[in-house]
C-alpha cells in the first residue's frame, strides 16, 4: 500500500488565512477536498490530511471526504513534524511508501499522481519525485526504507535533508504536468493561477 499524505497544519502566515480551505473554482472545492478526490481518481485507497488540533474546519472536509484527519500537535516544529505524524498515524508494516503532497498545490492532476507511484512501485530506489522539465516538484514519495531517517531529520532542514543523503537513488519522474510546481503561498499567487482574488 501507498497511502497519500496530505499537509494541511501550516499556519498559511503569509497568506493570511487557511490555504487548505481556499476554493479551486468560486463554489467549486477546497484545495484540500479536490487533492483528496485526485488521490482517490489515483486509486490511492487510503488519504491521510494533517492538520492543526483546533481545525475544526478542515477535520469537516476531511470526514466529509471520507479521509483520515490527522492531528499534529507539533505542528509549529515545521512541515517535517506533520509528515512524521501520518508516518506514526500508519502501519509501517503494511505499506511500501507514502505519496507526499503539501496541500497549497492543489491543481495536480490524477494521473500524474499515478504516474510517480507506480514508478516508484515498479523501481527499487527509497524516494520518488515529480519532476517537470527537469525542475523538482510534489508529489514525492519516501519509501519504508527511510521511515526511520524521517523520523530522526532536524525539523530545521526537514525531509530535504534525507532527500539530499540518498540524491543518487533519487528516482526523478518527468511529468506533463505543470501544477506539479505551482504551489500556492501568497494571494498574488493565487490570483496568478486562478486569475481572481480568493
Amino acid at each position: 500500500m501507498t497511502p497519500g499524505v496530505i499537509l494541511a497544519a501550516g499556519r498559511s502566515s503569509r497568506f493570511g488565512r487557511s490555504k487548505a480551505l481556499l476554493p479551486v473554482e468560486p463554489a467549486g472545492p477546497t484545495f484540500a477536498a479536490r487533492l483528496i478526490s485526485r488521490f482517490r481518481a489515483a486509486a490511492v485507497e487510503e488519504v491521510l490530511v494533517v492538520g492543526r488540533p483546533n481545525d475544526a474546519p478542515l477535520r469537516d472536509v476531511v470526514e466529509a471526504a471520507a479521509a483520515r484527519f490527522i492531528v499534529n500537535a507539533d505542528a509549529d516544529r515545521g512541515q517535517l513534524s506533520s509528515l512524521v505524524a501520518a508516518l506514526d498515524a500508519i502501519d509501517a508494516r503494511a505499506v511500501r511508501g507514502v505519496i507526499v503532497m503539501p496541500v497549497d498545490i492543489p491543481l495536480i492532476e490524477a494521473a500524474t499522481i499515478a504516474t510517480i507511484r507506480d514508478a516508484f512501485l515498479h523501481g527499487a530506489c527509497p524516494i520518488a519525485r515529480a519532476t517537470h522539465h527537469g525542475r523538482h516538484g510534489h508529489p514525492v514519495i519516501f519509501g519504508s526504507a527511510v521511515f526511520q531517517e524521517l523520523r530522526r531529520a532536524d525539523p530545521n532542514t526537514g525531509a530535504k535533508k534525507v532527500v539530499h543523503a540518498h540524491a543518487r537513488e533519487v528516482l526523478d519522474v518527468e511529468v506533463d504536468d505543470p501544477a506539479v510546481l505551482r504551489d500556492v503561498d501568497t494571494v498574488q499567487d493565487y490570483r496568478e493561477l486562478f486569475g481572481r482574488d480568493p
